[in-house]
């Protein structure tokens, strides 16, 4: 289980290729994937984009509030070596809504080419969810640059809107010319309904959805909704049910845990893809248990604080978030201790 097999999740058979035989890892000089003048009329195959476990990462600082690509190094190359296939970067995990958007460029080109030299071209998904939709234009503008496989997009957050407002939130990213991933986080924005799921599946440059909802009815309604498509994938980011949704249909997972245990989500896919029920339910509890440890501190410091433990991350937060404390650092290392073989090391 705690084995660092790179590529057991089986991301060469599912992204090697992009539409029209194109090599993920054809890249440029600053590691970005060659664009050709039809791009915008040729969206990204979403289930081949998602499959596999994907890790939403944690950003590493030099200080408290600064992406750093050399902070990230080490990290990177632990989760390629454990098999992770893909990263998201800037979303909750990341951080990204405390992250200025002057600060989102120089970090998403680093971390893009150095994980395309680590995985031979692996995805690189970048979230760029904002309160309104100048805020996300300009933060997309921001990572172009990077050559992101996708961009990831939330609804709107602060505000409440309309259902037609947030269908044209999504359609204003049409002109881009990058796909976009569909982001269903409740708990932080506004939700996408059943009746919103079936409309902007049906937008051409939308190809595929991340749903961190943990409801499995609206979860087996959004699988249903993407499988009117070909091209339209579905990952599941609720840690808890990451088996569930893998049973579900969903074509693989964006589990935070994943940060600190990528060979436990790694060997949950695979298992559940070979029909290995009781291994991948062995890895399901193996992360239940890891994510004890946001009943000690929840969120983003207690994930860095067993990162810097490990020599993977310094332990910088952006405020208003804290570091967690000494006696928060002492009581995460106890929880873990008995996890310890299944956690990710340098």
């Amino acid at each position: 289980m705690g084995g660092q097999d790179r590529g057991a999740d089986g991301e060469r058979q599912a992204g090697g290729e992009r539409t029209g035989g194109e090599r993920l890892s054809r890249r440029d000089m600053r590691g970005r994937r060659p664009r050709r003048a039809d791009d915008r009329a040729r969206p990204a195959d979403g289930r081949a984009l998602l499959a596999g476990v994907m890790v939403p990462l944690v950003t590493p600082m030099d200080r408290p509030g600064h992406p750093s690509v050399p902070a990230a190094d080490a990290l990177l190359d632990a989760l390629a070596e454990a098999g992770a296939r893909s990263l998201m970067l800037f979303g909750s995990n990341g951080e990204g809504p405390l992250l200025p958007t002057a600060l989102l460029g120089d970090f998403a080109a680093g971390v893009a080419k150095r994980w395309r030299e680590l995985t031979d071209g692996g995805p690189v998904l970048m979230n760029v969810t904002a309160p309104g939709t100048a805020e996300a234009l300009a933060r997309a503008e921001a990572v172009l640059p990077a050559g992101p496989d996708a961009l990831v997009l939330s609804p709107p957050v602060y505000f409440h809107h309309r259902h037609d407002e947030i269908v044209t939130h999504y359609a204003a990213m049409a002109g881009l010319g990058v796909p976009v991933v569909a982001y269903n986080a409740p708990r932080y924005s506004n939700p996408l309904t059943p009746a919103l799921l079936d409309e902007v599946t049906g937008l051409a440059h939308l190809v595929g959805l991340k749903d961190s909802s943990g409801d499995p009815d609206l979860f087996a309604h959004a699988v249903a909704a993407a499988r009117r498509r070909d091209d339209f994938g579905v990952s599941q980011g609720a840690e808890s049910q990451a088996l569930d949704g893998l049973r579900l249909g969903a074509d693989g997972v964006v589990p935070g845990v994943a940060n600190l245990a990528p060979a436990v989500a790694v060997e949950l896919f695979r298992a559940h893809r070979e029909g290995r029920d009781d291994d991948a339910r062995r890895a399901q509890q193996l992360i239940d248990e890891v994510l004890a440890l946001h009943t000690v501190r929840p969120g983003v410091p207690a994930v860095k604080t067993v990162l810097a433990v490990r020599g993977l991350c310094p332990p910088h937060v952006a405020t208003p978030f804290t570091p967690c404390s000494d006696e928060e650092r002492r009581a995460l290392l106890d929880l873990l201790a008995p996890l310890d073989a299944h956690l990710i090391r340098a």
